[in-house]
């Protein structure tokens, strides 16, 4: 294995180093300031724009201040005159907004990263008023060692990790779980678009499901899906996901929610072994590629996992069973997937379309003007296809 990146730096005119940690997978920075109480935000913010790391010493809580400060010098919008502004707005297709809003998001990210801490072996800081993140921590990074040395990281990652610890904690209610809760882990996506899974909970099961009662949830994530087709009567369930973070919380969840017996985990790149009358996948919705490991879910790069769901899902759907792919289109909106595109690749892949349900998004950001990708959000429509195997070409259009 290879040795882990280090951060280094000089404090009181000694060198010092220690162990870089970053989900982002951002390297090291290759300057670093000592800083505390002392620093305005003004020369922080000159600091890490530069790309100069901060290593801070003072109190945690002014820490959290300064990175709150950071940011709203970060977002402060330009003085531009509304008339240009809506004419630059105007002129710049969705494509080129959406990349534009990946840069600067990108950008704000880096920049808002350079304000660092260092932590003990076992996941300790300290500052003072620093709270204790140990449980916090282990739940991304594993436990705790002293014996490792101390590391350092970023404070925004830190208050992620918290934030993902509360939510936790807390859980997500799944009304199409008549309000269980599902517990979503560091680095899993959330469940938190409430319209996708009631279309799982809503829409009539095959009868070849209903006579065969086996499903296949591709890319389980959570466990949400496999939990649904439990609780609809689906006797067994076969749910797999590649990534072990999201089959730990998916085995958790189905535990509370007593459905362990019902669910059968496989840590797998889309199918089980075999064939079913019902096989759910809800791949990331975006072709575009995640700049961090917990952005997998979000971004499929090149849309591999929709292509590759596509085209083994012939191959492993029983006589007379059903695909239902989840899928919303706004990369059709941001013009990064165009609609021919994916029904040529659903005939490509000898599927034909049953039938497609259609449910608009319910979430904030979709009546939110001010947002960047406001008019594609507004006009996206979630999906469920059904699919099943047919002869090549035989796929309904259906725009």
């Amino acid at each position: 294995m290879s040795e882990p990146a280090r951060i280094h730096w000089v404090e009181d005119g000694q060198p010092r180093s220690a162990r870089w940690r970053s989900e982002s997978g951002a390297p090291p920075p290759k300057r670093v300031q000592v800083a505390d109480d002392t620093l305005t935000a003004d020369a922080a913010f000159r600091l890490a724009s530069e790309g100069t790391a901060i290593l801070w010493r003072g109190d945690f809580q002014n820490a959290r201040q300064l990175l709150q400060a950071l940011a709203r010098r970060i977002d402060k919008p330009k003085k531009i005159k509304k008339a240009k502004a809506r004419a630059d707005a105007a002129a710049v297709s969705p494509l080129d907004a959406f990349n534009q809003h990946r840069q600067a998001q990108s950008q704000r990210a880096r920049t808002l990263a350079m304000l660092v801490l260092e932590f003990d072996g076992e996941h300790h800081i300290s500052l003072r008023r620093a709270p204790d993140v140990a449980h916090a921590c282990s739940e991304a990074y594993g436990p705790g060692d002293a014996a490792q040395g101390s590391y350092v990281s970023a404070l925004r990652e830190l208050l992620g990790l918290i934030g993902a610890h509360e939510w936790r904690k807390k859980g997500v209610e799944i009304a199409a779980l008549g309000g269980a809760r599902i517990h979503p882990h560091y680095g899993v996506f959330a469940p938190v678009r409430g319209e996708y899974l009631g279309l799982v909970a809503e829409t009539p099961l095959p009868a070849a499901a209903l006579a065969n009662s086996l499903a296949f949830d591709i890319g389980t994530g959570t466990g949400v899906l496999a939990a649904i087709l439990a609780r609809r009567g689906v006797q067994q369930v076969i749910a797999t996901d590649q990534d072990p973070r999201a089959l730990a919380c998916a085995r958790e969840n189905l535990a509370r929610l007593a459905l362990a017996g019902h669910v059968t985990l496989q840590e797998a790149n889309l199918f089980p072994d075999g064939r079913a009358p019902l096989i759910v996948c809800n791949p990331p919705w975006v072709p575009a590629r995640p700049s961090s490991p917990v952005e997998h879910a979000v971004y499929d790069p090149e849309s591999r996992m929709l292509r590759g769901f596509l085209q083994g899902l012939a191959a492993h759907l029983a006589p007379g069973g059903e695909g239902w792919l989840i899928l919303s289109d706004l990369a059709e909106h941001l013009g990064l997937r165009s609609r021919s595109e994916l029904l040529d690749w659903i005939a490509a892949a000898g599927l034909q379309v049953l039938s497609r349900v259609d449910v608009k998004p319910q979430h904030p950001k979709a009546a939110d003007a001010s947002d960047a990708l406001h008019a594609a959000r507004a006009a996206e429509v979630t999906s469920l296809w059904r699919l099943a195997a047919g002869v090549e070409g035989d796929s309904v259009a259906m725009n």
